[in-house]
């Protein structure tokens, strides 16, 4: 009897939080899936005929979304690409007692504590920029043209901010796996001859692969909304190819003041985020339960 008024209270506890919630993440949506069915524009924002599904129709044959849809593609996997596999090096290379390794993992830690947009200008005007930056300077003292990231190779100038930002969360997550690994394990193998390729491939590999999952999993995520960094670096181009999803939906908003066709974009956007997530969730989410 004592259990079941202890679950009735805990319910009766948890029904606020939980109706909140529901409110904040309905509504939203259900204002959202109205706007798409509009022709509302901030330009005549008191006449907004019902159009049915003529926003989406625009939004998915605009032929800026298929260019959108797969520089998305290539950014989320370029960034995993290096977080995951610059993470596994890192931690490696961190999971060492020596002297000044807390301070050295502080320091690495510390991009992912760095604003977006901060991080985005940083980069544009100080690493960067064709002239004054860094790269820039270094490339002209060893003799090379520099190269002006903006606008020759816009897309793979987003690719490495973002990595830059998400190595520290990779790192963080995948060096506290490989500090839970057990030394007896390593040292059973060494005495079995093992050399340190064959102990990394099939002993710490293995070991890792439920971080790695964690890591792209919550990467994918963050990675399917990136937005600031665009905004102010590249703004989408030159012409569309810097332009992914979530860019190319704020753009009908602000810069064409289309919110019946953002609103469709966003629906699409969440549609597609879902799937991907499903998609993930099925093939790769099989580790958390091993």
């Amino acid at each position: 009897m004592a259990t079941l008024h202890t679950k009735a209270a805990a319910r009766a506890m948890m029904a606020p939080a939980v109706i909140v919630l529901l409110i904040w993440m309905i509504v939203p949506l259900a204002m959202t899936l109205y706007f798409s069915t509009l022709n509302y524009t901030l330009y005549n924002p008191l006449s907004h005929p019902f159009v049915g599904f003529e926003n989406y129709s625009y939004f998915l044959t605009d032929p800026t979304f298929l260019a959108a849809l797969g520089n998305t593609l290539v950014l989320v996997l370029g960034v995993l690409a290096i977080t995951v596999g610059g993470g596994i090096l890192v931690a490696l290379l961190l999971d060492h007692d020596v002297y000044g390794v807390n301070f050295v993992r502080l320091l690495v830690i510390a991009p992912f504590f760095v604003m977006p947009t901060v991080a985005a200008l940083v980069w544009k005007n100080m690493m960067m920029n064709p002239v004054y930056g860094v790269i820039g300077q270094f490339l002209t003292g060893l003799g090379f043209t520099p190269i002006d990231w903006m606008t020759d190779v816009p897309l793979l100038s987003i690719i490495i901010i973002v990595a830059w930002q998400w190595l520290p969360f990779a790192t963080l997550i995948l060096l506290t796996a490989l500090q839970s690994l057990s030394t007896d394990q390593k040292e059973a193998a060494e005495m079995d001859g093992a050399g340190a390729l064959s102990i990394f491939v099939y002993i710490t590999l293995p070991h890792m692969s439920r971080a790695i999952t964690v890591v792209i999993l919550i990467q994918t995520i963050f990675l399917l909304s990136i937005y600031a960094e665009i905004l102010v670096t590249t703004q989408g181009g030159p012409g569309s190819q810097s332009t992914n999803i979530t860019y190319l939906v704020a753009q009908q908003a602000t810069s064409y003041g289309d919110i019946g066709a953002a609103s469709a974009g966003g629906i699409v956007a969440v549609i597609l985020a879902n799937i991907v997530a499903i998609f993930l969730v099925r093939l790769i989410g099989k580790n958390l339960d091993a």
